[in-house]
């Protein structure tokens, strides 16, 4: 009886000895391993970002034979690969919910707007606001910038101007309101200026170079404004079409950087006035369906009474709509008393 029970256990160790094997093959595997990939083609695909099974496994057949020139078919054989391999497919809701153990939620400073959002704004996640000139959209891009880094201390921001709207003065009045060393958070805030909607789109995917060659530990990447260089380009409605196309691939990476990094996307939005609107707010969000559904939370911002702002949380996922007040001052944004 006892030799049985040995020998039992010594089987059961044997299987669990080959699964561990195996799933360290399997965590091992990389692109090299990949069906027709060679040395020529490897570094075509690290040079342009793909340089894990998981980036392979989410790209697009289209995506990989614009950057290496293979053949449909190839390309979509190593995606086919690259994703068995990662056993990507369906998971539990109870493993999801581990998985968003892992979110972070970022302050803005006043407990009111923080609560609005369940905490704040979540990391994994796309964060809309819109709303006219001088709503306060911008300053709270500055705030986030800062406010992230009081999260986790090697915490960076990278900041896409569009509108030449970044003062690093302001960053030092808030780092100082935060109490933080105004140095050092100016350092952690990596700042591009954006010239035009493909150089937008292509800073945005530059954003992954940041994290993967150079080690920084992006939390928050800000889109100040996301409609600004689409709305100049594309005029008329004859050129809408092809807007919405370019801005749906511009949301789309910035979503996949959100999912694959757990950071945090804020992007600014422009607003048009509706004048066939007769009740209500006639203000509409430039970008229509495609950054609506794109973004995750959904942010109105507006100027309320003797210099406060108003926030209404109009669309999200897990919370319900609401609007609150605050004001910002020198030192940030604050909660209205």
């Amino acid at each position: 009886m006892e030799q049985e029970l040995e020998l039992q256990n010594s089987e059961i160790k044997e299987t669990k000895r080959k699964r561990k094997e195996i799933k360290m093959e399997k965590e091992e595997k990389t692109i090299y391993d990949l069906p027709g990939v060679g040395a020529a083609t490897a570094e075509k695909l690290i040079a342009v970002g793909y340089t894990d099974l998981m980036s392979i496994a989410v790209a697009s057949p289209s995506e990989l034979i614009e950057a290496t020139g293979m053949g449909d078919a190839l390309a979509k054989k190593m995606i086919a690969v690259a994703r068995s391999s990662l056993e990507m497919g369906f998971e539990s809701g109870e493993e999801l919910l581990k998985r968003r153990e892992k979110v972070i939620r970022l302050k803005t400073g006043s407990k009111a707007f923080d609560s609005l959002l369940g905490g704040g704004l979540e990391t994994g996640a796309i964060i809309e606001c819109f709303g006219e000139f001088g709503s306060g959209k911008t300053q709270l891009g500055h705030a986030l910038a800062v406010n992230c880094q009081s999260v986790e201390k090697d915490a960076v921001a990278v900041y896409i101007d569009t509108e030449n709207t970044f003062r690093p003065e302001r960053i030092i009045q808030l780092a100082k309101g935060a109490g933080l060393d105004e140095e050092q958070v100016l350092k952690n805030i990596k700042v591009a200026r954006a010239y035009n909607s493909d150089h937008q789109m292509l800073l945005a995917e530059k954003v992954e170079d940041l994290i993967k060659k150079q080690g920084l530990n992006v939390k928050l990447v800000v889109v100040d404004s996301l409609t600004a260089h689409f709305r100049a380009e594309f005029i008329g409605r004859g050129t809408l079409a092809d807007r919405q196309q370019k801005l749906n691939k511009h949301m789309h990476i910035l979503m996949k950087l959100a999912d694959m990094h757990n950071l945090c996307v804020y992007v600014t939005n422009q607003v048009m006035a509706k004048p066939d609107m007769f009740f209500g707010d006639p203000t509409q969000a430039i970008g229509g369906h495609i950054v609506a559904h794109a973004s995750t939370f959904r942010v109105y911002l507006r100027k309320g009474k003797k210099g406060t702002r108003v926030a209404k949380l109009v669309d999200s996922p897990s919370q319900p709509e609401g609007e609150i007040g605050f004001y910002l001052d020198e030192s940030g944004i604050k909660d209205v008393e």
